[in-house]
């Protein structure tokens, strides 16, 4: 898959916390697009365990440690809803075209989004395949049906996730960049558990 000159990967995450799975998804990402933008966001549908300020912190770490001049975190992107975080790339990138990164978990979700058919005429979906979440035809045709152009990302992302995190927090689970603040202040209760 050959990315545009100006085609821009849009990867928002609740980050909650991030995990190896969202390193890996962002390096893979940067090997594609000439551009990729990350931020930190509340998801309606999710109840958030840390604040977003801190979780915009925790992947801020991670952007850093990935350290390549493709990838940028643009916090101001973040929006609960993915309508208003395009309005915003655009503004902020009027000649791109976007490409909204999700997991294979999130695709079912698509079509219940809040004004999915004009976000689906305005940039497409690209689907990184996670272990344990394959994707159904049937998936991929509802949003096709609301005139959503769909492309599987050539990688597959590490089953790990921040909802396995939170139930049993264990630092092989994080990215290892992140784990000093996560014992510092104690989020997630690991500092609990290693005591």
């Amino acid at each position: 898959m050959k990315a545009k000159i100006n085609s821009i990967a849009l990867f928002g995450t609740s980050a909650d916390p991030p995990t190896l799975g969202h390193q890996a998804l962002l390096k893979e990402l940067t090997k594609i697009f000439p551009k990729v933008i990350t931020w930190a966001s509340d998801n309606p549908d999710k109840k958030h365990q840390v604040p977003l300020l801190k979780r915009t912190h925790l992947l801020k770490i991670l952007v850093k440690k990935i350290s390549h001049p493709k990838l940028e975190l643009v916090q101001e992107l973040s929006s609960p809803r993915t309508i208003h975080t395009l309005k915003k790339a655009f503004q902020l990138w009027p000649e791109a075209s976007f490409s909204f990164v999700i997991g294979s978990d999130l695709a079912i979700q698509i079509p219940k989004w809040l004004n999915a058919k004009s976000i689906l005429e305005k940039a497409k979906i690209a689907i990184a395949i996670r272990d344990g979440w394959p994707i159904s035809n049937i998936q991929l045709d509802e949003i096709q049906k609301l005139g959503g152009e769909v492309e599987l990302l050539p990688f597959n992302i590490p089953g790990s996730s921040s909802s396995k995190f939170r139930e049993r927090p264990h630092e092989s689970l994080v990215p290892s960049a992140i784990v000093p603040t996560l014992l510092k202040e104690n989020l997630y209760g690991l500092a609990d558990i290693k005591k």
